[in-house]
């Protein structure tokens, strides 16, 4: 084969196509970057990207919180209270009160089945009629005895009878006298006895010791009534009576913390049923004695105010106080966990949560009220930011 001869070949440069210029992109990717930085910053401050902070509500405080100084529970008790029964034994007829009634002194709130006690009373009654008459008989045979002595005597003097006729008629007369000392013991027996029967039927009726309100029922009527037996099916008490111008709290104090109470002192307690209130109250008295098992002495506290919605039972908290209160230290302030507050160029703020944003708001005051502060400024049921982030501004969005 032969050997071509290559060295003739030769490219035609007039036919290529023209080399175009080079664009520059970085203009637009710095653009591009701008735009995308621009909307980032955007989404963080109005979009999406809300700061997630945790929030508590503005709550009621009472100013007293920071003149405690000791806290303790305890409940409220009548100190006149009474399980009231009858005398006697019996099956209960009558029951005139329920739960809540109120009943005034010497009310008579239910009766005992009495017929023969009533019957006894009744034929006690009739012998003291009998031994009346009997009575009378004895005083009209005195009577008749002294006038027939006093004739006797005179015809005596006068040689007119015997001596032994004399004897007679005094004799009579001795013995009409001690008919008529008889006659009045009989009597007197009779009424006693009557006395007795008027005081058994009167037990079968079961009386208010005292004005009060039933506070529970514990027998009904067919219940058979055994107030110092212990029988099966039988019923002592019948119904509890408290005094509610009696009640008073009795709180169990530590024995370490005896030293902050005394007497007189002033008190404030909430009762857990009315939370929304508070109570003005001193210390009544300290029983002197510990209890072993808790290492507590139990202090009752005299209520000062008297609430119908006040019973017996509710569980209650008192705060010992450093003095007596003031009426306008009663009210309840609007207060705030103390991490809510910022302090920032020298004045102090909370941040609100309104519409899924922070507002920042200027307070004032900021006097500790226990684990709370109270501030002027915001309103109860706002919501504040808790321990805020540093970086958190002003209508910055939140979750």
């Amino acid at each position: 084969m032969d050997n071509p001869d290559i060295s003739k070949l030769a490219i035609d440069r007039s036919v290529l196509p023209m080399r175009r210029p080079r664009r520059r992109w970085w203009p637009w990717l710095v653009g591009a970057a701008v735009l995308i930085a621009a909307g980032v910053l955007s989404y963080a401050r109005f979009g999406g990207g809300a700061t997630a902070v945790e929030t508590a509500a503005v709550t009621a405080a009472f100013p007293s919180q920071a003149l405690a100084l000791l806290n303790a529970t305890g409940y409220v008790v009548a100190q006149r209270k009474a399980s009231v029964a009858s005398k006697a034994t019996g099956r209960l007829e009558w029951l005139g009160v329920l739960e809540g009634s109120r009943v005034k002194r010497n009310e008579v709130i239910a009766r005992i089945e009495n017929r023969d006690v009533a019957a006894s009373r009744d034929q006690a009654k009739a012998n003291v009629g009998v031994a009346a008459a009997n009575l009378e008989q004895a005083r009209a045979e005195a009577r008749e005895a002294e006038a027939n002595l006093a004739r006797s005597r005179d015809l005596a003097e006068k040689k007119y009878i015997s001596g032994s006729t004399l004897d007679s008629a005094i004799a009579r007369a001795d013995k009409a006298r001690a008919g008529v000392r008889s006659g009045e013991a009989a009597v007197n027996a009779a009424q006693a006895n009557l006395k007795a029967a008027e005081v058994a039927l009167d037990q079968t009726l079961i009386r208010a010791p005292f004005d009060g309100v039933v506070l529970t029922k514990s027998a009904n009527v067919g219940d058979n009534i055994t107030p110092f037996s212990s029988a099966a099916d039988t019923k002592g008490a019948v119904v509890t009576i408290a005094d509610m111008e009696t009640l008073e709290v009795e709180a169990d104090v530590a024995e370490s913390s005896l030293g902050k109470v005394k007497v007189g002192q002033p008190c404030e307690i909430q009762l857990d049923a009315l939370s929304e209130q508070r109570f003005a109250g001193v210390v009544q008295r300290v029983v002197p004695t510990v209890d072993r098992a808790k290492a507590t002495v139990l202090v009752k506290i005299r209520l000062l105010e008297r609430d119908a919605r006040v019973v017996p039972d509710m569980a209650a908290k008192v705060a010992f106080l450093e003095r007596a209160l003031g009426a306008a230290e009663r009210q309840p302030v609007p207060a705030v966990p103390k991490s809510a507050l910022v302090e920032r160029d020298g004045a102090k703020y909370v941040f609100l949560v309104k519409e899924g944003r922070a507002r920042r708001v200027k307070v004032e005051g900021a006097r500790a009220l226990g684990d709370l502060v109270q501030v002027d400024g915001v309103a109860l049921g706002d919501k504040v930011v808790i321990r805020p982030p540093a970086r958190l501004a002003d209508g910055a969005p939140v979750k």
